[in-house]
């Protein structure tokens, strides 16, 4: 299982949880497996994350390699200017 952070307005799609534990090798079935247990989260999912993944922050790289060991952090995409 992966132990996931979920960063600010997601931890309010997730019943209010800061920490959320998936099955996942890649950062794709991350996301796939954190839809279909926090269904809430989807539509943020869908307009985009970014990914933390010991302190290398990722958007977008659907196969980068995740496991147990990493530290994972989930966050929506920064916008501004």
């Amino acid at each position: 299982m992966v132990r996931v952070k979920l960063w600010g307005s997601l931890r309010d799609l997730a019943d209010g949880q800061e920490y959320v534990e998936v099955e996942a090798s890649n950062f794709k079935q991350l996301l796939d497996q954190l839809e279909e247990k926090y269904p809430a989260l989807k539509p943020q999912i869908k307009r985009g994350v970014s990914l933390a993944l010991d302190g290398v922050i990722y958007r977008e790289a659907w196969f980068t390699k995740i496991s147990e060991d990493n530290e994972v952090v989930l966050m929506p995409y920064m916008v501004g200017g």
